[in-house]
């Protein structure tokens, strides 16, 4: 069994003392940006030494941080240097602005593409995005750290990306799980031979059906848990039980809404503390649901699992790769004076997300709607308009009626 380095296969006692001296370093750091100014400007940092003390500390929520950027741009003031100390400033849904750098994989994703088989002689076609959002440069960067060549497709264009893909010899993809079928059934139709082997995914549910096609085409298909603020949070091996966590993150289950742990084997929402020392995010919450799964891989690596993702813990749901939020389905009925309410329907199409927003108006534009659905929640969805009324009063703005059994 080959291993991305020593760490994923350290003691819990050494894992415990790395943590405890790594630990308060990072608390500390996070103290000099002004961000944690009123959170954590009390706190002893040397006195925070495990996962347990780190219960004590306040949760930091993305619409925190979103407010402290916008108040204070681009970051809010929690990075330890400004926009123009990193290589890469990203702007995510919301708006938020994460910071990114070149330095040996920032994001720590190259230890789950070797986890896939992914390295030196390998072609990635590497099917995120690279504008504006960081997932393509996230997964880039974890491509460089194991050796492997990179095409950088991005999204759309898919016969061109079959024809790329052959051209080039592309031996392994990175993207969102249901678009390498797309690109596969449209090298079918061209009747082009691919020789994808590996795939690594993220961005969205990799369904067991998903799969099994893929490891009926002699692909590997393996995915991470990683968010555009964090990088990689956990990730699968080859035993394909439950998810690994990163070994320079500290991940917590805490109940939905507070900082307070769950019982060991509950699930509850994902809170993260980064050991990035450019972008020390401490108790970050997720707002994804997860619950360790006890015991250790049978892959050989001695870190904790989660059971992967299990929901969301508000509204907000994962689309095609890309979050939607209330607060964006509160922006959509506002483009338009005649909208009642609005409500996002995510679903399955075949092997493929689909959006449905219905929209309650008395008299509309469908075409006009359809455009600001793009505009606003930067996705393409089937729009359908409704009678005011005629949407249930259970206040729900998003409904997720994709089954992940």
């Amino acid at each position: 069994m080959s291993y991305f380095d020593e760490l994923e296969t350290r003691s819990a006692d050494a894992r415990a003392a790395d943590i405890a001296r790594l630990l308060p370093q990072q608390i500390g750091r996070a103290q000099t940006a002004a961000g944690y100014g009123d959170s954590l400007g009390q706190i002893d940092a040397a006195a925070i030494t495990s996962v347990t003390d780190l219960a004590g500390l306040p949760v930091l929520r993305k619409s925190d941080l979103s407010k402290a950027q916008a108040a204070n741009p681009p970051f809010g003031g929690f990075t330890v240097k400004p926009a123009s100390g990193f290589a890469h400033v990203f702007q995510s849904p919301g708006p938020i602005y994460e910071p990114g750098g070149v330095d040996h994989d920032w994001w720590r994703m190259g230890r789950f593409l070797h986890a896939v088989g992914i390295g030196s002689g390998d072609v990635v076609q590497n099917c995120f995005g690279y504008h504006l959002t960081p997932a393509g440069m996230i997964f880039e960067s974890g491509a460089r750290a194991v050796g492997a060549a990179v095409l950088p497709a991005g999204t759309g264009q898919t016969e061109l990306q079959v024809t790329a893909a052959r051209d080039v010899g592309a031996t392994a993809y990175a993207g969102t799980p249901d678009y390498l079928k797309v690109i596969l059934d449209r090298a079918d139709a061209m009747g082009v031979e691919l020789g994808f082997r590996k795939a690594a995914v993220g961005g969205g549910a990799l369904f067991p059906s998903l799969r099994q096609e893929y490891a009926d085409r002699g692909i590997t298909c393996l995915q991470s848990y990683a968010t555009a603020d964090l990088g990689n949070i956990a990730y699968e091996s080859a035993a394909m039980e439950g998810m690994i966590v990163d070994e320079q993150v500290i991940v917590e289950i805490v109940t939905p809404g507070t900082g307070t742990p769950v019982a060991a084997g509950e699930v509850g929402e994902v809170v993260v503390t980064t050991l990035n020392p450019d972008y020390p995010l401490i108790r970050f919450a997720t707002g994804d649901l997860s619950a360790v799964l006890p015991g250790q891989s049978p892959c050989g690596r001695t870190n904790m699992r989660i059971k992967g993702w299990m929901g969301r813990a508000d509204q907000t749901t994962k689309i095609k790769g890309m979050f939607v939020r209330p607060e964006q389905v509160a922006a959509l009925v506002d483009k338009h004076d005649e909208i009642v309410k609005a409500r996002v329907v995510a679903s399955r199409d075949g092997e493929m997300d689909a959006m449905t927003v219905q929209i309650e108006a008395a008299d509309g534009d469908e075409m006009a709607y359809a455009k600001s659905v793009v505009e606003v929640l930067k996705l393409k969805g089937k729009i359908e308009i409704v009678a005011p009324g005629a949407l249930p009063k259970d206040g729900l703005v998003i409904e997720d009626q994709r089954s992940y059994d």
